[in-house]
């Protein structure tokens, strides 16, 4: 059984259930007698829906509309994560522990790594007990998450360097055009967003770095100008200083339209409507910085 088809051991309601914070096993108690439930985050149907389109599978959630359940959300998301061979990103990325900060919060940082240790390997137990009836374990490799058949031994190899170029841009921001063309504009900024992050993770790569965080655009952009010596100093014509400084800008307001418009985070009170014009212009600029940022680059390699 190949990897890939492994995956489907997952595709059951009752781990579902698990992944989408339904299922709760008793009770984790900290040092100050406060609790918490052994459980995953609870993700709403928006929750749900924002994550799908950051997977690459856009799909709304309508406000007293008609929906699918949860579980039919985290389903389809699955299925495609499966074909995309993208299956051990979405579960690194529901293991992640920023996704249980809300749970963690308000305790001390060893006490915060101790219980998300416990709760993570706690869930990762009970799925394996539903596993172990199929003969399987969900298992980690290095930073990648396996299903693999119970005692058998897994090599993963490491992943190749995407390969980012003009070409690669000019495609994704043609794509991201072409949803500003559909009015999908929440699609437009999350593939605009994502292309800037992928630009960013592939120079810091060519130096042979490790991208700090991917996910945050803001510290992969501090890398990207500490690795090739982009700062601002007193020796910089005011021209440039100009320029540079209004890149900081396009990466600043692309990191805070990404939380607060896009459509990775479902609808909230903190998202606003934004017009034809705004998100095109969203598009170029993150073509343009994507651009710069590779011919920066190309010049130091």
């Amino acid at each position: 059984m190949n990897n890939s088809n492994s995956y489907n051991l997952l595709k059951t309601k009752e781990i579902i259930a698990i992944l989408d914070g339904d299922t709760k096993y008793g009770k984790y108690e900290f040092k100050d007698g406060t609790e918490i439930q052994i459980a995953m985050p609870y993700l709403s149907g928006p929750d749900l829906c924002g994550l799908s389109t950051l997977f690459g599978l856009p799909t709304t959630y309508s406000s007293g509309g008609v929906n699918l359940s949860r579980w039919q959300y985290l389903d389809n998301l699955m299925i495609y994560c499966i074909k995309e061979n993208r299956f051990s990103d979405l579960l690194a990325y529901l293991f992640d522990k920023k996704q249980f900060s809300k749970m963690l919060s308000g305790h001390e940082v060893d006490e915060i790594n101790e219980a998300y240790d416990h709760i993570t390997k706690s869930i990762i137990q009970e799925i394996n007990g539903i596993l172990f009836f199929v003969g399987n374990e969900l298992t980690i490799v290095g930073k990648q998450f396996i299903v693999k058949p119970i005692g058998s031994t897994i090599t993963v190899e490491a992943p190749k360097i995407k390969t980012i170029d003009r070409e690669y841009i000019k495609s994704i921001s043609s794509r991201a055009l072409d949803d500003v063309e559909r009015k999908n504009y929440d699609s437009a900024i999350t593939k605009s967003r994502t292309l800037l992050e992928e630009t960013f993770c592939y120079v810091i790569e060519l130096k042979g770095n490790i991208p700090s965080d991917s996910g945050d655009i803001a510290k992969l952009y501090k890398q990207v100008r500490d690795l090739y010596n982009m700062h601002i100093d007193t020796t910089t014509d005011r021209r440039i200083k100009t320029l540079l400084s209004g890149l900081n800008s396009i990466v600043s307001a692309i990191a805070e339209m990404r939380n607060k418009d896009s459509d990775a985070h479902g609808v909230g009170a903190k998202r606003i409507n934004i017009d034809e014009h705004h998100a095109r212009l969203f598009v170029n600029a993150s073509m343009t910085m994507s651009d710069f940022i590779l011919s920066v680059a190309n010049k130091q390699i």
